[in-house]
This record gives C-alpha cells, sequence and structure tokens, in this order.
C-alpha cells in the first residue's frame, strides 16, 4: 500500500449560520458519523421552506437565506457563542443585531433585522431554524465535512486572472501541499489526520455563492462557469464523511493512503 503526497491544513471554520459569515477555528474536534462541529446548526428561511424539525428532511438552499441568492449577506460579520447561543451581526463595524437563538425573543430580534436588511430580496417572512441533533443544513444530502484544496483555487486563479478568495468556497477544512484538484482522487479512499480519519464520499458542485466576492459582496467572478469552460465540470473540493473521530488542527498532515479503499461508511 502506497501513501500520496501528504497535504497539510491551512485552516479550518464553521459555518454555524447557513448563509451567514465564516468562524475560523484553529483546532476541532470530529465525531465518527457526525458533521463538523458548530457547523450549519441553523439556517434563516425565504419564506416558507416546509422543514419539519420533527420529521427534518433536506431542503433546497434556495429556501433559506444564502448567498447564492443574496450577495448582500456577504456584507455582514457574524458571530454564534455556542454557550450562551447568541448571534451577534456586524455591518460596517457596527453591531446590527443580536439575539438568543434558544428563544423565541432572540430570534425574533434577528429575522426583524433580516426583514429590514433584505425586504426587497424577500419571498416571505424571514424565520429562523434550528436543526435537531444529527441534523445539518448541508446543501449536499450526504455531506458531513467539505475540503478545499489551495492549489485548485491558485489554478482558478491563474484562469480568471484575478484573486480568488478562498473563503468563496465555505469550506471547513482548506489544504495546501498537493496538486490542483488531486482532491477528486480521494473520493472513496481513507483520508487520516492522525488518529482522526475521513471518507471521501463525492465531489462538492459548486454554486452561484462561489460568485460573490466576500469583501465586497460583489458578483464579480462566475466561478462554475470558468470551471465548466475550463474542465469541463463546475465541481471543486470534496465532501467526506468521518469514519473514525479525534482532533484536528491547523498545521496538521493528512495523508491519503492509495489502495485503501474506505467503503461506503455512510
Amino acid at each position: 500500500m502506497s501513501t500520496s503526497p501528504a497535504a497539510r491544513i491551512t485552516a479550518l471554520y464553521r459555518y454555524p449560520v447557513k448563509g451567514l459569515s465564516a468562524e475560523p477555528l484553529t483546532t476541532a474536534t470530529l465525531t465518527a458519523g457526525e458533521h463538523f462541529p458548530g457547523d450549519r446548526l441553523f439556517a434563516i428561511e425565504n419564506g416558507p421552506s416546509g422543514f419539519d424539525p420533527a420529521n427534518p428532511e433536506h431542503q433546497p438552499k434556495q429556501k433559506f437565506l444564502v448567498l447564492a441568492r443574496q450577495a448582500a449577506l456577504a456584507k455582514l460579520k457574524t458571530r454564534y457563542e455556542d454557550d450562551t447561543r447568541i448571534l451577534s451581526i456586524v455591518a460596517d463595524e457596527v453591531e446590527v443585531a443580536r439575539g438568543d437563538l434558544g428563544t423565541a425573543k432572540g430570534r425574533v430580534a434577528i429575522e426583524d433585522f433580516f426583514r429590514m436588511f433584505l425586504a426587497s430580496e424577500l419571498a416571505g417572512a424571514p424565520k429562523v431554524v434550528a436543526g435537531p441533533p444529527g441534523f445539518r443544513f448541508m446543501d449536499s444530502r450526504s455531506g458531513f465535512v467539505s475540503i478545499i484544496n489551495l492549489a485548485s483555487v491558485r489554478a482558478l486563479e491563474k484562469e480568471t486572472g484575478f484573486p480568488v478568495d478562498p473563503i468563496r468556497f465555505r469550506a471547513n477544512v482548506y489544504i495546501d501541499g498537493v496538486p490542483a484538484f488531486s482532491e477528486f482522487d480521494w473520493v472513496g479512499k481513507r483520508i487520516r489526520i492522525g488518529e482522526t480519519a475521513l471518507t471521501g464520499l463525492k465531489r462538492t458542485e459548486r454554486c452561484a455563492a462561489t460568485t460573490v466576492n466576500p469583501a465586497t459582496a460583489v458578483r464579480d467572478l462566475m466561478i462554475p462557469a470558468v470551471l465548466m469552460r475550463t474542465y469541463g465540470h463546475a465541481d471543486c473540493g470534496i465532501y467526506c464523511a468521518v469514519a473514525g473521530g479525534g482532533p484536528i488542527a491547523v498545521g496538521d498532515t493528512l495523508t491519503v493512503s492509495e489502495g485503501e479503499e474506505a467503503g461506503a461508511a455512510f
């Protein structure tokens, strides 16, 4: 059994509320069979979505406030506090909303802000919804942890002739040290980070969210179109499942064992 060149984790992010800003981490503890910790715990409905917490089912992203539809969301910087359940929203360095997402009053405070902030873009009343245990508001029905290869991002920069902020791809784990798009070869393989193990599930098809510049909230690069024109697909990065839990951290080495098939664990 041979081992492919090692990659290194350069950044870790979670996105507690679907569509809102990234929160950087230095470490994370993964649990077998579960999602990336603290990721996509909440979403904000753009009018009734049909989501039922008692019988949770995957809903199309368009039913929620997301960058693919509401580019203005990139103007906001948000922070969710796990212990207090408080979400704070900052625009132009001023806090514009704060609410405890565990209480009706707190959720209404957040909903009232979006009712004003996105008044012309709403299909209906915004409503904060929380996923029950084991459910996350992922774009993919089967995605648990997402990985982006920075070499792939640099390849896109070369094709577009413009800087491409990796945060456009809203991944959990950013890696470097392996060739561009070589992460596609990890689908069906075991990916190891120390004692932690991931299963490569599938390539990630990119959507209009990647067209939004996270610094300006302007749609300035048609990333899916560039991918399709250049490579014949709209994929960048992969989704994984957690096969063996454990800690991961920025700076950790990530390896893929060639020939070590992961199987369909999830």
